[in-house]
């Protein structure tokens, strides 16, 4: 669709000269010999530009551009006249215009004038599309989950977005701790501002502060450019602290003392700047306990946990893994080129009994390379990972976790499954004498599959 001008102007010599320059230039252009004829046609034709004489026989020009703004405040308008002042384009600059033009105009410079308004106004509208984008991938129904402990868990979330307070969001890995945070930042009243994260067991202990609150040029050694921080780039906006529980003490000094006092100072610098965020920190550990060993400052801790919320690992929402199932279906179908129908019973028993010590993340790993080794209309078990497929691996897993970390039972469980798998494969190629297309018949899967499995369980034929 071509962008659309219109041309408020009594003078018939100079609306005919416009509209043909700004034909000529892939333009649609309406024009008006009047005032009123050009607000009428402006609700009409709802135009991206608009070149206004400031000298009407109705009425004037900033009368005009009051009344153009009042009804679309997207509307860039180029201000013409023979009878131009500095009070006068000041004014206009005042009321929205975009540019103040004197007759006899340049024609270039018109044109430049326009071609930067719609540019303008397409940075706009991606910027709002963006927006748009984000706020509905991160709105609450993209958290799956049905269960009585999600569904406390969104009604708390909806109690956090009407407030500004910060937040503390405790949970295991993989149980989504930043897609909640962010949930909350697009539901909230900062939604327009930035969503700035912070990974703070990523960053080296000497440049932290660096990082946080940003340094003036020569600040240090490698200082050579002045550089903001993340506290400074997510003003008006919300700052997420993954993983705050990894904050060295002389950091958490630092960090307490900006969250306290709404403000910072760069590295090297003096004067504070002033900052406006909402906070929303995130931790694996159990803050109560470290700081009880004295590893975490106190009164960080009730700094940080204004708010508080606490997500359950899947283990303890195993009635939600159906939906979730479905859910990463659906987002990895169209990616895949696969069309699908969904899960075997079988294979939902395996995924439903298994202990998911990497949470809902594990598990859209595991269903995505699902995904990937089906070959059917339907995902079976064989197309699972190993460690699913060895008989009585779903007690090994859940073993007694209280004396087994994550990594421990993840090993523990791919362990056993791989070298079942493998043992099961083995048999069935010598009872074939190595035909792959027999021993795949044998054991219930594609050739294809077996192939697969073969590869990644590094299985060679002889041996």
């Amino acid at each position: 669709m071509k962008p659309r001008i219109l041309i408020i102007d009594d003078e018939k010599n100079i609306r005919d000269i416009f509209s043909l320059l700004l034909e000529d230039h892939g333009y649609e252009v309406a024009t008006a010999e009047n005032g009123a004829k050009g607000l009428e046609k402006a609700r009409l034709l709802a135009p991206d530009v608009v070149l206004l004489d400031m000298n009407l026989p109705d009425m004037t020009g900033l009368d005009i551009l009051t009344r153009l703004k009042k009804d679309d405040p997207a509307t860039g308008i180029i201000i013409v006249t023979a009878y131009g002042t500095i009070r006068s384009a000041v004014e206009a600059t005042k009321l929205g215009a975009y540019a103040y033009l004197e007759k006899p105009v340049d024609n270039e410079e018109m044109l430049l004038a326009v071609a930067r308004i719609l540019e303008v106004k397409t940075l706009r509208q991606e910027v709002e599309t963006l927006r748009s984008e984000l706020v509905s991938r991160y709105r609450f129904s993209n958290i799956v989950g049905t269960s009585g402990r999600m569904n406390s868990i969104f009604q708390l979330m909806g109690k956090m977005c009407r407030v500004d307070g910060t937040v503390l969001i405790t949970g295991e890995s993989g149980t989504g701790k930043e897609l909640v945070a962010r949930a909350i930042h697009f539901a909230s009243p900062r939604r327009d501002g930035p969503f700035v994260v912070v990974n703070c067991g990523a960053i080296p202990r000497d440049l932290i502060e660096s990082e946080f609150f940003g340094h003036v040029k020569g600040a240090f050694t490698d200082a050579r450019t002045e550089k903001t921080g993340k506290f400074e780039l997510a003003h008006r906006g919300t700052i997420f602290l993954d993983e705050v529980g990894e904050l060295a003490q002389d950091a958490q000094v630092k960090l307490l003392r900006a969250l306290g006092e709404r403000e910072i100072v760069k590295v090297g610098g003096a004067a504070t700047i002033p900052i406006d965020v909402r906070v929303i920190a995130a931790t694996n550990k159990n803050l109560e306990e470290q700081v009880r060993k004295g590893v975490f400052r106190e009164d960080l801790y009730f700094r940080l946990a204004v708010l508080s919320l606490e997500l359950p690992p899947l283990r303890e929402r195993t009635e939600d893994i159906p939906f979730l199932v479905e859910h990463f279906l659906r987002k990895y179908a169209g990616e895949l080129g696969k069309n699908l129908q969904g899960f075997t019973g079988a294979a939902m028993a395996r995924l439903s009994a298994y202990p998911w010590p990497g949470n809902v993340r594990e598990l859209e790993n595991v269903i995505y390379e699902a995904m990937v080794m089906s070959e059917g209309p339907w995902v079976d078990e064989m197309s699972l990972p190993a460690r699913f497929l060895a008989p009585g691996a779903e007690a090994a897993a859940a073993g007694p976790s209280s004396a087994r970390t994550p990594q421990a039972l993840r090993e523990t469980v791919q362990g056993v499954a791989e070298r079942t798998e493998r043992e099961l494969i083995v048999d069935a190629l010598r009872q074939t004498g190595g035909n792959r297309t027999r021993a795949a018949r044998l054991l219930g899967v594609s050739r294809k599959t077996l192939f697969n499995k073969m590869t990644v369980l590094r299985i060679r034929w002889p041996e």
